[in-house]
């Protein structure tokens, strides 16, 4: 992507959130396909609902764009509410579980810093809310300002 070189912080980071992200796609097609076969869905309603979402990220991360990281947290907190779902219901698949929620969590606070870390090695800035808010109140006011004086 860019010559900036990585910190060791933000390596590690990297480390986590791709040891996560790659056992959580080992980890869910053998789960749900091999070690515990879902036979009240179709193979592709499965597919569609425990694969693929994990799939969107994968083109960004191979990139190593910090913006995928970042919202490939939206899609990681999918396996996260499942795991702990299941947690409950399903105690026969108690280990499969727990290694779906550490690989989650994984995921999810090593794309979280990934993020933050390179994005601001890259200079990448992301506005805060605040002034974003005050931005877009000063032009809706200029707007107004100067439709009146069209009119």
């Amino acid at each position: 992507m860019t010559d900036i070189a990585k910190k060791p912080i933000t390596k590690r980071y990297q480390l986590l959130a791709l040891t996560g992200y790659i056992g959580l796609l080992i980890l869910m097609p053998l789960w749900m396909f091999v070690l515990v076969p879902r036979t009240d869905y179709s193979l592709a309603f499965t597919f569609g609902l425990y694969i693929l979402p994990l799939l969107l990220p994968l083109k960004g991360i191979v990139q190593d764009k910090p913006y995928t990281y970042a919202w490939a947290n939206f899609v990681v907190m999918i396996y996260f509410i499942h795991g702990f779902t299941l947690l409950w219901v399903s105690p026969d698949e108690r280990l499969w579980v727990i290694l779906e929620l550490i690989l989650s969590s994984m995921m999810f606070v090593g794309c979280t810093y990934y993020a933050r870390h390179r994005g601001q090695e890259l200079g990448l800035k992301v506005g805060k809310l605040k002034d974003d808010l005050a931005q877009e109140k000063a032009a809706q006011e200029y707007h107004r300002q100067n439709h009146h004086k069209d009119s």
